[in-house]
């Protein structure tokens, strides 16, 4: 339920999709989440190697958009799975192909470990594909580490001898 006093929560959202037409259904997605939440800033699509999963999967295009809402944070992640369903999200395999993927990253500054949600995210440090387009857009985030989203990436990349991931110039 909408929350009438409190003023909206910086949150972050990672959006992924690599079956059918991933440019499309990831802006399709992010018009159809401005319908109930104030978009801020979005990230270029970035195209990354698929992490686990079955082998043979094709690229995933992914992103970071930045979001004002005051919606519970259980009531967006149910909003985030309802545009899943929509875009004709399978829940199969772990680490599997996808339509379109929305994970919850940050919600403001809570903290929460249910069976259902957990923030911030578990594993966003750990994963370039999507430390790479939000520090893109927030740069000076900070952490459950400590780090900025931007040194975290720079971590990341300096252990994994890694080049920047390839961005669509085009999004």
């Amino acid at each position: 339920m909408k929350r009438n006093a409190a003023p909206a929560e910086r949150v972050f959202i990672a959006l992924g999709a690599n079956l059918g037409d991933p440019r499309r259904q990831l802006d399709a997605a992010i018009a159809a989440l401005a319908h109930t939440e104030r978009v801020v800033g979005c990230s270029t699509w970035h195209t990354t190697t698929p992490v686990g999963g079955p082998p043979g999967q094709p690229d995933y295009l992914n992103g970071v958009v930045e979001v004002r809402s005051d919606r519970e944070p259980e009531e967006l992640l149910s909003r985030l799975q309802q545009l899943e369903q929509r875009f004709g999200r399978v829940r199969g395999e772990p680490n599997g192909p996808r339509t379109l993927d929305l994970d919850l990253l940050i919600f403001g500054d809570r903290r929460i470990a249910t069976t259902t949600l957990e923030l911030p995210h578990p594993r966003m440090e750990e994963r370039l594909f999507v430390l790479a387009p939000l520090a893109e857009i927030a740069p000076e985030l900070v952490l459950r580490n400590g780090r900025s989203a931007a040194l975290q990436l720079q971590h990341l990349r300096r252990m994994a001898n890694l080049a920047p991931s390839r961005v669509d110039p085009t999004g």
